[in-house]
Formats: C-alpha cells, structure tokens, sequence
C-alpha cells in the first residue's frame, strides 16, 4: 500500500504546481497583456507612428529649470553653446527655437532641436561628446535646478515652421495622452486644424517617442495675450472646432499651456 501512496502524493503535487503556474501566468497577463497582445500592441505603436508622422526629422526637446538667482549667467551659456552648435557644419542638427517661459512653471527654458532624423541625432550627440561643445555644455550645469529631454517627430499635418522673427508671444500646450489614443488624437486635430489656421498659423506639432511617451505638443505664435484672447474666441465660432476641443479632452489625462518669450538667438521668434 505504500508505492500507491507515494504516486498520488507526487501526482497531488505535481498537479499543484500546474494549478499555480496557469495563475501566475494568468496574474501576469491581467497586469502587463499576454506576450501576443504585448507584441500586437508593439507593433499597433509602430504602425501609427508611420501613419502620422512626416518621418523627415527628428526633434529634441531640451527642457532646463534654472537656479533663479542665476538666470543671467545661465542664458549666456546657453547663447554659447546651441549658437556654436546650430553654427558647426559637421553637426548634424538645427536649432528650432529657444525659449523663455514667462506664464506657467518659471525659470524655465525650453530648446527644440531638429535632426536629421535618429542618425542625425546619433551622429550629433556622438560629436557633441568629443568635442569643445561638451564644455559648453557643462557651464550651463552648475545654473540648473533640473533638466529632461525628450525624442519627438512631428505629425505630418503640421510641419514645423522655418525661422522668422514676427515677434510676439508663443504658446506651447502639452497634453498627456491615455495610452493608445494618439491615432484619434490625430484624426481629430487634422479634421479641425483648418478651423485654426483661419486664425493663425500653427509654428509645429509633435509626439513623443522616446523619453515621456504618449505626450503631444503644438506651439502657436500670437502678437500678445489680448490677441490670442480674441482668436480661441473667434475659433469657438467655426464649425468644427468645438468638436475638436471636445474629443481632445476625452483623449488627455491632462494639458499644459506655457506662454513663452523668443531668446535673442532664438530662430523663430
């Protein structure tokens, strides 16, 4: 009677460690999707980035929370280091624009940067790093509080502006999108986006794809506040804007709106 025993104690056992694998595999498909669905979506992310993205350029935002008793010394490093490289043939990149934030979170200084798609940027950082550029770049250091950066591409329907100086005010709004909402988001924007070009010309619009994800910025250039005031008015009256607003809301977790001032050297200002 023993060896009976002994195989249905064995056979309990090896049925219990099967019971618990299918829940273990069952917990991690509810909290992280099961390895096909991680796939699937993977390659749903890809597909509408293709989709929507104008796939020429490669945008970095360079965000820098400065010390506030060193905003004078910090701009002028700043001046130095994206005017010598903006200026150095053998770098591949652009410099957008550089900006001052004067409405929202203060002491803060925005750069966007264009490369020649993400080999641009390889090539760039790489030349960057062993170069006199680094030096620049470290005086800015010992000025900041904080900084992040953050990969974009721009949507296809909203390229961004080449440089001008019309003066003014620019207004950066950021929208933290629920994931796998973007391809709406951007159906939505491209229906309405004609309702604010009667108003004003768009300076760009873009969406993250490395550092903070599911985020999508548009930047709009106004004369001044009051002016701005009157055209979102005057755009609340055009037939589909409203419904833009309105399913953009639906899509965000939250948004942020930034009103910004050009640096001297700024490229579009």
């Amino acid at each position: 009677m023993l060896a009976p025993t002994r195989f249905n104690a064995r056979a309990l056992a090896s049925r219990l460690r099967s019971i618990e694998a299918r829940r273990a595999i069952s917990v991690q498909s509810l909290l992280h999707g099961s390895p096909e669905a991680q796939a699937e979506g993977d390659v749903q992310v890809q597909h509408h980035s293709q989709l929507i993205a104008r796939g020429k350029y490669v945008h970095g935002f360079e965000v820098h929370h400065v010390q506030p008793y060193a905003i004078d010394k910090y701009k002028k490093a700043a001046e130095k280091y994206y005017t010598t490289i903006k200026d150095d043939p053998d770098l591949h990149v652009k410099l957008s624009g550089s900006w001052e934030a004067v409405v929202g979170e203060q002491d803060t200084f925005f750069h966007i940067l264009e490369y020649e798609n993400y080999s641009g940027y390889d090539k760039t950082t790489k030349k960057i790093r062993n170069s006199d550029h680094i030096k620049a770049y470290y005086d800015m250091i010992p000025h900041l509080r904080s900084r992040s950066s953050q990969l974009c591409q721009e949507f296809a329907f909203m390229p961004t502006a080449p440089p001008h100086s019309e003066g003014g005010i620019f207004e950066l709004r950021s929208y933290q999108l629920n994931p796998g909402t973007l391809l709406q988001w951007e159906q939505t924007w491209r229906k309405g986006i004609d309702a604010r070009r009667n108003m004003v010309a768009p300076v760009g619009a873009w969406f993250s794809q490395v550092g903070r994800l599911h985020q999508v910025h548009h930047m709009w250039q106004y004369p001044d506040l009051q002016t701005r005031k009157e055209m979102r008015e005057k755009a609340w009256k055009l037939e589909g804007w409203s419904e833009t607003v309105s399913k953009t809301a639906e899509f965000s977790k939250f948004m942020d709106s930034i009103i910004l001032v050009p640096l001297p050297y700024s490229p579009l200002k």
